[in-house]
C-alpha cells in the first residue's frame, strides 16, 4: 500500500515537471484546447512511470497496455471537464485547482483504478 502512494507521488511529480517539457516539442496547435495535448501527454507519462515504478517498488503490479488506454482516457475525460465553466467554478469554491491539472488528476485515477 505504501509503495502504491509513493508510486502516486512520483507520477504526479514527474509528470508536472516533464510535461511542459515534452509539450515544447510538439508543434500541434490545438487553438484553445491545448488542455488535451496535455492529457495524452500525462496519460503516457503517468504510465512509463508505472512501469518504471514496477521494477523498482516492490509491491506494484506491472501496468497493462489496458491500463495505459484507461489512463488517457480518464485524462481527457478531465480535460473535457475543464469546457464546463459552472463545474470549474464549483471546483474552485472548494479546491484552488488550475485547469492544467485536471488532466493530470484524471490520468493518475485513472491509472490507480485500473490496477
Amino acid at each position: 500500500m505504501l509503495a502504491r502512494l509513493v508510486l502516486i507521488v512520483i507520477q504526479a511529480g514527474l509528470s508536472i515537471r516533464l510535461a511542459p517539457e515534452i509539450r515544447r516539442f510538439l508543434t500541434i496547435d490545438l487553438q484553445g484546447f491545448d488542455i488535451f495535448v496535455y492529457a495524452l501527454i500525462f496519460g503516457v507519462l503517468v504510465w512509463l512511470v508505472g512501469v518504471l515504478g514496477h521494477l523498482i517498488l516492490k509491491d506494484v503490479a506491472q501496468p497493462t497496455p489496458s491500463t495505459l488506454a484507461f489512463s488517457i482516457g480518464t485524462a481527457l475525460v478531465f480535460a473535457g471537464l475543464t469546457l464546463i465553466p459552472d463545474l470549474t467554478e464549483a471546483v474552485g469554491r472548494v479546491i484552488k485547482l488550475d485547469a492544467y491539472y485536471y488532466p493530470l488528476v484524471g490520468a493518475v485515477l485513472g491509472y490507480a483504478v485500473k490496477k
